[in-house]
């Protein structure tokens, strides 16, 4: 298959990399001249493309034309930089997309839709997005604009904190002091995991539809960054009692049974 990632940084190429190892013809694109060279060298067909609220820079045409696969895994970026309207940067790939009118889209979103509250909700699917946050509702409303749009056959898949790849919050946190909700329940998932519900869904013919994808366990945040930062030696994180934890439970049983899906990479 002729496959375009939208995205190719530290999901997508990877990603990339392994659907060439099956023999399907890559595309991938990234926001610098540098990184074209590394996709390159990775058997990557390279794309120097930018989504700007205005419009979007680089030819874009080229890079979805023929493509019977879309993968959109374009970082938001809202939490360092809350002002972006991400969703009129996302509004403004339709009309190429639906020009070229690849067999499936496959959309990267965040459990951030979900709001977290002092019961720790279990959340499938199904259950209402976070309404007072403007950070979930640009990302459900951009999730919106495909799943509405009767052209496109889209796949939403919701990851949860991503790990893996040198990537792990526990970096973040050790040595800090006041971390607030310590009881909150951990929602995770790693990047091979990711990489391995994306290739499910290119498998899966299947319509328009949504996934919610956490590792199935749940420790408690001190818990969990606890024990791992005893693991790899790092200095504990310091957790405040103060107040009631805020959090949620992300369930992830539809794709496991709707696509046979296993996660096989703990996060532990």
């Amino acid at each position: 298959m002729k496959i375009s990632i939208l995205g190719c940084g530290w999901l997508g190429k990877e990603l990339a990399k392994k659907l060439i190892a099956e023999m399907h013809e890559v595309r991938g694109s990234v926001t610098s001249m540098e990184k074209m060279a590394e996709l390159r060298k990775d058997g990557i067909l390279p794309y120097q493309l930018k989504l700007y609220e205005k419009g979007v820079q680089g030819d874009l045409r080229s890079f979805l034309s023929g493509c019977e696969v879309l993968v959109i895994s374009v970082p938001p970026g809202l939490r360092s930089h809350p002002e972006i309207n991400y969703v009129r940067k996302i509004r403004n790939l339709l009309p190429y997309i639906e020009n070229n009118a690849p067999k499936k889209i496959i959309y990267t979103s965040s459990t951030s839709v979900y709001p977290d509250t002092e019961n720790f909700p279990v959340y499938t699917e199904e259950s209402e997005t976070d309404n007072s946050s403007d950070k979930a509702i640009q990302l459900h409303n951009a999730e919106l604009l495909f799943l509405n749009n009767q052209k496109l056959n889209t796949t939403v898949l919701r990851f949860g904190g991503l790990i893996g790849g040198g990537r792990h919050p526990v970096k973040f946190l050790s040595g800090r002091k006041g971390i607030q909700n310590p009881e909150a329940p951990v929602n995770l998932v790693h990047r091979d995991d990711c990489i391995a519900a994306i290739q499910s869904v290119l498998k899966n013919k299947g319509k328009t539809s949504v996934y919610n994808l956490v590792y199935p366990e749940h420790p408690s945040k001190e818990e969990y960054y606890t024990s791992i930062a005893r693991k790899k030696n790092l200095q504990l994180p310091e957790f405040d009692h103060s107040a009631t934890s805020k959090g949620k439970i992300i369930s992830s049983e539809k794709i496991q049974k709707e696509l046979k899906f296993k996660f096989n990479t703990s996060i532990h």
